[in-house]
């Protein structure tokens, strides 16, 4: 697994996305209140949604700023009535940094 450094973890804002690259791969991180950081997709799976870092959080959610779609940033799953889901990434902070685990 490779560990890869993607962002400072004293720059991320609580309850706000960061879009991140790595690779060919768009991602969002999101620093939760309680300081947990999680990354996901950073598009929504709705087939004209939006970019995910750009989307409203509360809680472990966040919305789809075009179609508001509720998706867990624990598992990256779409919530009822819609269906769906984005890629759910593994991260590490250390050291004031967050890394993302790629296989």
């Amino acid at each position: 697994m490779r560990k890869i450094e993607v962002y400072p973890y004293s720059k991320l804002y609580e309850q706000m996305g960061q879009p991140v690259t790595v690779g060919d791969s768009n991602i969002a991180l999101f620093k939760l209140s309680n300081g947990d950081v999680h990354a996901i997709e950073n598009r929504s799976p709705h087939p004209k949604g939006g970019t995910l870092s750009e989307g409203l959080v509360s809680g472990h959610y966040v919305f789809c700023p075009l179609y508001d779609w509720k998706i867990s940033l624990l598992d990256g799953l779409v919530q009822s009535p819609d269906t769906g889901s984005v890629k759910k990434y593994e991260v590490e902070v250390e050291d004031n940094k967050v890394y993302i685990l790629l296989d």
